[in-house]
């Protein structure tokens, strides 16, 4: 969890230190503005910063805070947008007789052009005032704020980038009861079920928590347990905006997934370990898996199912999203996505087909971009105290560079390989109940019909063995019958699995996984292994 008051620590730091520029990626312009009022009023350390605070914007000039709160005044108004304003700007102040910091909202577009190149009028007056800023007689600190990172090359060494979290939980709670107080609400909602809703709305700005606090106020017409609908609908609306991730409503059990014993197992004795406070345990936080394993065999549902089994909510990362075309924006998408999720833990961070999102790490061809994304997640990985787990899924792990696999990124590699009989069994029941329906009423699921389907279905995923209970739905339908048991068996022989299809890349996986991860089902005795070519002289004959 990111400890607030260290980071009005480290701020102010660099305001003593009189770092020149500071640059601040947020949408929250008003917590930063009210964060240098607190360090200069001392309230991060108890000592105050004799430092006057003025804020400037392209509509309303530069303005001076008054430490005690006061109200403001203008004193250079300007709406020219041309680097003539800037300059100005920077110029006045250079001029101004006093220890100061000056907050500059979206200055960004003076840095850089439209074409992303420096703005070299500015950046050459920047460059020249930073003498005058690091040792001239008025010590003071220019401070950009800014939804979007732009840092032209010739100030990469100059500029200091701050990571500036989204509010936790008790800066959300103390706002919830400042709308609750403000607006005299009577409630029976407990200091534990607000602290709920505060903790529901992590990875949301201020503002847009209070707008889903509020929201959920004029609907229920006063403030319900209910409110917490409406949160986690308006932080499904903040993430999908993002573009990066998607907030993934799961509603899979454990039950509904055949087998896997091992992996469910594991889970289980993980659950809720990252609240423990006993004496005697000193149990980090669980970092996360990786579940590789044959295409088809569960592996996405079961990072589903873990929401569930954890309670915790799951975040899904597209890691295509992360990559654009624009220079540093996919090193910037990826910082972005990581601070959302840590804002929401604890939570899920399911990585689905991570060798797809790594592709190019390690190539020259989109100049060393794959290889800094792979870098920023791997460090993060590794060095987070976060609760935030991650399930990666992968098909083809060879894929994966070394450094993804070492121990301290993930806490175990698990295989899922090929369904035993006993999943087989449990996976066709699952999906025969599942699509349960008057038109079956005459199928006798009893032992004879389940053994024998279990058993031609020997190398099925359970993909296939989903498909195979669709597949005889569907030939009931089209004939306007009841849906007998060799519907079944007709869907079986009319189905090449994938494990006769790629037989040599499974068996690889197989040997792969066979001393490099733990295998997520029990073992029992081995079946018999499908045949990987039809027979010679035998045609394969189709049941329609």
């Amino acid at each position: 969890m990111v400890d607030h008051q260290a980071v009005k620590q480290n701020l102010e730091v660099l305001i003593r230190a009189r770092y020149p520029f500071v640059y601040i990626q947020t949408w929250e312009e008003t917590r930063v503005v009210n964060t240098v009022r607190d360090i200069l009023k001392g309230q991060s350390t108890d000592r105050s910063i004799r430092r006057s605070a003025y804020v400037w914007s392209l509509t309303r000039g530069l303005q001076c805070l008054h430490n005690s709160g006061g109200d403001t005044f203008e004193l250079s108004p300007g709406r020219d947008i041309s680097p003539d304003t800037a300059v100005r700007l920077l110029e006045s102040i250079v001029k101004q007789q006093e220890h100061a910091v000056y907050i500059l909202e979206d200055f960004h577009p003076w840095l850089c052009t439209q074409n992303k190149s420096a703005n070299y009028a500015v950046v050459r007056k920047l460059r020249d005032i930073l003498p005058i800023l690091n040792s001239g007689e008025w010590h003071k600190t220019i401070i950009f704020t800014s939804p979007v990172l732009v840092i032209p090359d010739d100030m990469q060494k100059e500029i200091t980038v701050f990571d500036y979290p989204l509010p936790n939980a008790d800066h959300i709670l103390s706002s919830f009861r400042s709308i609750i107080e403000q607006n005299g609400l009577k409630h029976q909602l407990s200091d534990g079920q607000l602290r709920e809703l505060a903790q529901a709305a992590l990875g949301m700005t201020l503002q847009e928590s209070e707008n889903a606090f509020s929201r959920a106020i004029i609907r229920d017409r006063g403030l319900t347990p209910a409110a917490i609908d409406v949160i986690f609908e308006e932080k499904k609306q903040v993430i999908r905006k993002g573009g990066l991730m998607e907030y993934i409503d799961s509603d899979v059990r454990p039950e509904d997934i055949g087998g896997l014993d091992v992996l469910k197992k594991w889970l289980q004795k993980r659950k809720g370990s990252w609240n423990v406070q006993k004496d005697g345990f000193r149990l980090p936080a669980p970092k996360g898996v990786l579940i590789t394993g044959v295409p088809g065999c569960g592996k996405s549902l079961t990072a589903k199912a873990m929401s569930h089994i954890w309670g915790l909510p799951l975040i899904k990362l597209d890691m295509g999203k992360i990559y654009s075309g624009i220079v540093g924006s996919s090193e910037e998408n990826i910082r972005r996505a990581i601070q959302t999720a840590e804002a929401m833990a604890p939570c899920v961070l399911w990585i689905d087909e991570i060798e797809k999102g790594l592709a190019g790490v390690g190539s020259n061809g989109d100049s060393g971009t794959s290889t800094r994304v792979f870098g920023s997640l791997l460090t993060w990985m590794q060095e987070k105290k976060s609760m935030v787990f991650i399930v990666a899924t992968a098909n083809d792990i060879s894929a994966l560079k070394p450094e993804l696999l070492r121990k301290g990124r993930f806490d175990e590699i698990f295989f899922v390989d090929l369904p035993n009989s006993m999943e087989r069994r449990t996976i066709l029941n699952i999906h025969i109940q599942k699509h349960m329906c008057p038109a079956m009423k005459s199928l006798r699921l009893d032992e004879p019909f389940l053994s024998k389907l279990t058993e031609i279905t020997n190398g099925f995923v359970g993909a296939e063995l989903e498909a195979v209970v669709l597949a005889a739905l569907f030939d009931a339908y089209a004939e306007n019958r009841n849906v007998v048991a060799e519907d079944f068996f007709n869907a079986v022989r009319n189905t090449v699995p994938l494990s006769v299809t790629q037989s040599e890349q499974v068996e690889a996986l197989r040997d792969w996984a066979s001393t490099r991860a733990i295998a997520a089902t029990t073992p029992e005795p081995a079946e018999a292994v499908p045949q990987t070519e039809p027979q010679p002289k035998r045609a394969r004959k189709l049941y329609f």
